[in-house]
């Protein structure tokens, strides 16, 4: 990363990437046990999304590296895409068994 607005950005990305996994519950501890469930459930297809990705992307470049920065910047973009899809398909009440 070269440049201040460089980092500002990746930080700002990491910290969407982890609101938009954020789950709520009645008290601290079990809001950040319910994240952490939610980021461990996502994260597998998130960073195999981000490999295949990254690995077209170099295919395209000729066989250029990606910097990990950028790598980085890549998991938690899609992974904020997951998170929201997955926080619409939860809140929506999808699988969820009402009480009669």
């Amino acid at each position: 990363m070269q440049s201040t607005k460089e980092k500002v950005s990746f930080y700002l990305t990491m910290l969407a990437y982890l609101l938009f996994n954020l789950r709520l519950s009645g008290d601290l501890p079990g809001t950040i046990q319910a994240t952490l469930w939610q980021i461990l459930q996502t994260a597998p297809y998130v960073a195999g999304a981000t490999w295949v990705l990254i690995a077209f992307l170099q295919y395209m470049s000729e066989g250029k590296k990606m910097p990990w920065e950028r790598r980085f910047r890549l998991f938690f973009t899609i992974g904020i895409i997951a998170g929201l899809f997955y926080a619409i398909y939860e809140y929506a009440g999808v699988g969820v068994r009402m009480q009669q």
